[in-house]
């Protein structure tokens, strides 16, 4: 039986079985995107982006490295995809075109392309700036398509997705609840002579065992110096008395993950290492009562860097307050649709879900970060996650 076969049998017996989503929420979404391909005068829209092929149609799976498209017309979808994928293709999504090419003879994916996008007149839009749309596919495209432009729309799906309908809050606020379980599981076991590993084991093993798919980054965990150079992870290092150990973590269901970092010391805190931490609280504080509809991203940023101003020339901060969070895949939970931070023009509305990754860094010494995924409503800026903003272990 090839993958041709494969996709016949598997039609008739489970298609569309683990789709995550009812079609009225996909065909709203379709709807809306088509409003803004008609808007912007083109013909098609090629999407490569395995998060944004999941939000149009459900497609998911943990294998991300292949190439997958989606081709989006004013009447129809082509949902594209390897041969080793055809059984994900027809379990989690309902789309009535998907055609499948040899997984090791990626050459193969061009002239059906090319075919369903030489229908859409001379405009295809494309999104430039993601790495999922390789050169040899749009090198190739334009060789069989002299005539068609291609003109970037990154930007399309980003200001659909990053409003979040009311299926999707409530697969964030599952994320949320979790991640909780998975941070406190993993900080009842902190104390010296633990590793940073067994401690990522035992949150990875709460929020699995909670529910969660796989995740689209693993646990986060930094100990003691370590903890103060950013994007370090668990690597078999034995925490220390009166170390801080940086937790990281997100849940993830149907794809939607709402992370959340803790701090928790082997020990007790320092007085510098509270002021520190009482720092991130305020921040996050301030970006919580900043985060209103109709103000812009940036304004919120200013009121953050204004209240950070004390601590900043001690340690290191990434610039960014927040960051879209939503459905994604590995290797990050960042949606890619909206960043808190100076000079980003957008402005907060009802359904915004926005990660606040608040961490401060001593280099060379620690560092300590403390955060919540946060909601935009029209009162104002609601936390979905349960972070009890505290440095003490509860092992302790």
């Amino acid at each position: 039986m090839d993958f041709n076969a494969y996709q016949k049998v598997l039609a008739g017996q489970l298609r569309g079985s683990e789709c995550p989503f009812p079609p009225a929420e996909f065909e709203q979404r379709l709807q809306r995107l088509r409003a803004l391909i008609a808007a912007r005068q083109l013909g098609a829209l090629l999407v490569t982006d395995p998060s944004d092929i999941y939000y149009l149609t459900g497609y998911s799976t943990f294998e991300v490295s292949v190439h997958v498209a989606l081709v989006v017309s004013p009447s129809s979808l082509l949902l594209q995809v390897p041969s080793i994928e055809m059984g994900p293709a027809m379990v989690t999504t309902r789309v009535d075109q998907v055609v499948g090419y040899r997984w090791e003879s990626v050459s193969e994916v061009l002239d059906p392309l090319a075919e369903a996008l030489a229908s859409a007149g001379a405009g295809v839009g494309i999104d430039c700036w993601h790495g999922s749309l390789r050169y040899g596919v749009i090198e190739g495209l334009r060789q069989r398509l002299p005539r068609c432009e291609f003109a970037d729309a990154s930007a399309l799906l980003k200001q659909l997705r990053i409003v979040k309908s009311t299926a999707e809050l409530e697969c964030l606020q599952r994320s949320a609840d979790i991640t909780g379980l998975g941070l406190d599981a993993a900080a009842a076991l902190v104390r010296p002579g633990v590793t940073d590993s067994e401690i990522a084991a035992a949150g990875a093993e709460a929020m699995l065992r909670a529910g969660s798919e796989f995740m689209s980054m693993q646990p986060i965990v930094a100990a003691g110096r370590r903890s103060s150079v950013i994007h370090t992870n668990h690597k078999r290092f034995e925490v220390q008395e009166g170390e801080p150990v940086f937790l990281e973590f997100g849940a993830s269901w149907q794809r939607y993950t709402a992370p959340m970092m803790r701090t928790v010391v082997a020990g007790k805190p320092t007085k510098r290492m509270q002021e520190v931490f009482d720092g991130c609280r305020r921040v996050v504080d301030t970006l919580v009562d900043a985060m209103q509809p109709g103000r812009s991203f940036d304004s919120a940023a200013m009121a953050a860097d204004k209240v950070l101003e004390p601590l900043a020339g001690d340690v290191f901060f990434s610039g960014v307050f927040g960051y879209a969070v939503g459905a994604q895949f590995p290797p990050s939970w960042v949606e890619g649709s909206g960043y808190i931070a100076r000079r980003q023009p957008a402005v907060f509305e009802p359904g915004m879900v926005f990660h606040l990754p608040v961490c401060l860094r001593v280099p060379g010494y620690w560092g300590i970060g403390c955060s919540d995924t946060v909601r935009v409503t029209e009162q104002g800026t609601v936390v979905m996650t349960s972070n009890p903003w505290t440095l003490a272990s509860s092992s302790g």
